[in-house]
């Protein structure tokens, strides 16, 4: 069986039954039967992704880095402005993350006992201010929508 060079669907006869463009005498020639000898035949076209920009820019930050760095790797995804800056945007905010969290931890080592409740309190308030901002930025990018935090967003345009 033919394919269609321009779609990929299957060809019987001289024209794409889906697109209608014209395949060509070899085409044709090879939809009769192997009897007609080595006919050329079109290899089905690399199918895409299926996500949108406002998806792939909201999944940027599901796990952050690791999806943020996937994201400027994957071909279709990485040449894409709005998905770069939320990518690179997905990565320096987990990374800061990452790093108000051992500041946190080594300020709850050396302080003493009796101001562990109080940091306990002020870790669990920082805590769900992230998870707030985490959540906000997923939205922002589902909307189409190019958010900048204040230090990070400015990084992450540049590096968009």
């Amino acid at each position: 069986m033919a394919f269609c060079p321009s779609c990929g669907a299957g060809v019987e006869g001289r024209f794409c039954a889906k697109c209608g463009t014209s395949v060509g005498a070899e085409a044709a020639g090879a939809a009769a039967g192997p009897s007609t000898g080595g006919a050329k035949q079109y290899a089905a076209p690399a199918t895409a992704s299926g996500l949108t920009d406002n998806m792939a820019g909201a999944l940027c930050y599901i796990v952050g880095l690791f999806t943020g760095i996937l994201f400027l790797v994957i071909a279709p995804y990485n040449q894409n402005k709005f998905v770069r800056f939320h990518a690179f945007q997905s990565i320096f905010f987990h990374i800061a993350w990452v790093g108000l969290w051992i500041v946190e931890t080594v300020l709850a080592i050396v302080m003493p006992w009796q101001l562990h409740i109080l940091l306990t309190l002020f870790m669990l308030l920082i805590s769900l201010g992230g998870l707030a901002i985490w959540i906000f930025l997923m939205y922002k990018a589902y909307n189409n929508e190019r958010f900048k935090l204040p230090i990070i967003g400015d990084l992450a345009e540049k590096q968009a």
